[in-house]
């Protein structure tokens, strides 16, 4: 599996967002090397605090599967889900999380507990520079 290659395709769903005015970030879910979701943030379009990307990802991904677990999926998300979206994967059983920035203020890694499902194999810092980048420059953009 070549984690870069969906990075990149979710660095497109950022993309999307940032272009919309949105938050840019961007999440793909691939099963048994098939992608079965994308998505990107839309809380301000949909006025939903809860549209994260990988909310929305989620959500597809089950509508896809016609199943909720989704232990046999990669979640590849450009920054570092949050709370409320890790305790969502938590609930999907994740397989595996891909994520490429890290969100020292609000990711999960901040708490002082796990709260991912044991079972989630996690892959931090793919194509890092890159997600890091589009967020840097969309909020640069929004102070100026």
């Amino acid at each position: 599996m070549d984690h870069e290659y969906y990075m990149r395709l979710a660095l497109k769903e950022a993309e999307k967002a940032y272009n919309a005015d949105e938050i840019p970030v961007g999440a793909v879910i691939v099963c048994n090397g098939k992608i079965i979701a994308k998505a990107y943030n839309l809380t301000e379009t949909l006025n939903d605090v809860t549209a994260h990307a990988e909310m929305q990802a989620i959500t597809a991904a089950a509508n896809n599967l016609g199943a909720k677990y989704l232990q046999q999926c990669t979640l590849y998300v450009t920054l570092e889900p949050c709370v409320m979206c890790s305790g969502a994967s938590y609930w999907a059983q994740i397989g595996k999380l891909v994520y490429g920035a890290s969100d020292t203020k609000r990711g999960f890694s901040s708490l002082q507990q796990n709260i991912l499902h044991p079972k989630t194999e996690i892959i931090s810092g793919i194509l890092e520079n890159e997600c890091s980048e589009i967020l840097k420059n969309f909020f640069a953009q929004k102070r100026n």
